[in-house]
């Protein structure tokens, strides 16, 4: 079968690689798309010195080809998402660093994957193959994030500083199926636009005084990704006891904040990363209840894995990236 495979310091490959079989407890799955997330960027830049080898990716979705034993939940031709978060189970026992399908495990980035039945969910019928397989890792990072741990209410306010990513949109879409408000910002005219179309309350050039332009009202919940280069604006625009839920730092991870500015207004900041399998089945239980699609921005031939990678890494992207693998 063939596979993106990810050497170190030699990069990506497009390769044929051996076809394995199930063992106890695991299906075999013909993909028929996957999706591409920020995080591969980040594992293959933490691992380009190093002598790593695997296939690449997190996100996938496809048909079950053989099942192991003691895989009796499933049958064969089922069709599955795949959940990439390895070995977190339930919401509370929290791992001390998460574990994600796709860099050092090998991922999903190739025709077949041998995984855990206890990874994979049936595919909700209302979404596409590329809809599918391109929903995983940010669906449920935003639905952590969300709800987990910002506690978004109907009627609240929440604020989605650099909208465009998959995390956002599906921030985007979750909350304003709750009926929240949300505000967002970008420095692309066009991708404001884009999420003023799916449901954006107010939109923000990123540079501009957010709290010039609301009149001091303020947001309950504010979802970051972006790291140092906004994080000391968050707290002019956060109510009192509000919620900053911080998930990336695109921009950098090194702050300066003075500490009087967090306890006088009694903020919380709560930092969050992936979700457990019980958050999946709840994800999955949201989206089929309000019927919520993953906005896909372009589609690829897996062997044009690095011409995808490219416009994820410049930021073009509003969604989604996905792969088709025939």
């Amino acid at each position: 079968m063939k596979a993106v495979i990810f050497q170190g310091q030699k990069g990506l490959s497009y390769q044929v690689i051996e076809n394995k079989k199930p063992k106890a407890g695991e299906v075999k799955i013909k993909l028929k798309t996957a999706g591409l997330n920020r995080r591969d960027l980040f594992v293959m830049n933490q691992s380009r010195s190093k002598e790593a080898s695997y296939t690449l990716g997190s996100d996938g979705a496809g048909i079950i080809t053989e099942l192991g034993q003691e895989a009796a939940d499933f049958n064969l031709y089922d069709e599955v998402i795949i959940n990439p978060s390895l070995g977190w189970y339930a919401v509370q026992d929290v791992p001390e660093i998460p574990r994600i399908l796709g860099g050092p495990s090998n991922g999903t980035f190739t025709e077949y994957v041998v995984i855990s039945a206890k990874n994979i969910v049936k595919k909700p019928a209302h979404l596409s193959w590329v809809e599918a397989g391109v929903l995983s890792l940010s669906a449920l990072t935003a639905y952590r994030a969300l709800f987990t741990k910002g506690q978004l209410k109907t009627g609240q306010h929440l604020f989605i500083p650099g909208i465009g990513s998959g995390v956002a949109t599906y921030a985007l879409l979750f909350a304003k199926a709750i009926d929240a408000k949300v505000s967002v910002t970008s420095r692309d005219h066009t991708k404001l636009q884009k999420a003023e179309a799916l449901g954006a309350d107010c939109l923000f050039k990123t540079n501009s005084d957010w709290q010039a332009e609301r009149k001091k009202e303020k947001f309950d919940v504010i979802l970051d990704s972006i790291g140092a280069a906004l994080f000391p604006r968050y707290f002019d625009v956060l109510k009192p006891d509000g919620n900053l839920v911080h998930f990336g730092a695109s921009s950098g991870d090194s702050i300066t904040l003075s500490l009087r500015s967090l306890f006088y207004p009694q903020f919380n900041i709560l930092g969050t990363s992936m979700g457990s399998a019980e958050e999946f089945g709840q994800m999955l239980q949201f989206i089929t209840d309000h019927k919520i699609k993953p906005v896909v921005d372009s589609v690829y031939p897996l062997f044009d894995i690095e011409q995808a990678l490219e416009r994820m890494k410049a930021g073009n992207q509003f969604g989604n990236i996905g792969l088709e693998m025939e």
